[in-house]
């Protein structure tokens, strides 16, 4: 199934930790129109801006594999509910380290950050120059523009507000 020109469902559900373990990530029908719309308003724009190809290092994830790989997650009433936007078909990771691209994972932030509305944009670890990756959401309403970075404290990843 093809989410936009140059997307495909596939790329968006690929996951080693699902192969590995097992793991049917399938996304409802729901999460599928999801994942067309953050394709069309942003996987899409970044593709045509610079004219290479835009790896998704994780996509969809079904809550099964979210918690596997340790995604995010809240305490309801005292029970763990996976909260990541993944897990909606709402967030995509972008990684064009060592893709042999000229452009990095800090142009493909870049980019967003001036061009795109979205939800969230997190620039994920990495260095001051170039994130490790980059964390990107979208909704059909109420997008918040947020823009975090990701940093790790004590064993634990915390986010604070970039700057």
């Amino acid at each position: 199934m093809r989410l936009s020109e140059n997307l495909t469902l596939e790329e968006c559900i690929k996951s080693n930790t699902a192969s590995r373990l097992g793991i049917e990530n399938i996304p409802t029908n729901e999460h599928a129109q999801n994942l067309k719309l953050i394709a069309k308003k942003i996987f899409q724009p970044i593709r045509e801006h610079f004219g290479v190809p835009i790896y998704v290092s994780s996509g969809y994830r079904c809550k099964e594999l979210n918690e596997a790989i340790g995604g995010s997650y809240k305490i309801v009433d005292g029970k763990k509910i996976q909260s990541s936007q993944h897990c909606h078909g709402q967030a995509l990771d972008l990684d064009q380290d060592n893709r042999n691209s000229k452009v990095s994972n800090r142009d493909v932030f870049d980019f967003i950050l001036m061009n795109l509305q979205f939800d969230q944009l997190i620039y994920e670890f990495g260095d001051s120059l170039n994130p490790s990756w980059v964390h990107v959401s979208y909704k059909e309403e109420k997008n918040r523009n947020k823009v975090l970075k990701a940093y790790r404290e004590d064993g634990k990843t915390k986010y604070k507000l970039y700057e």
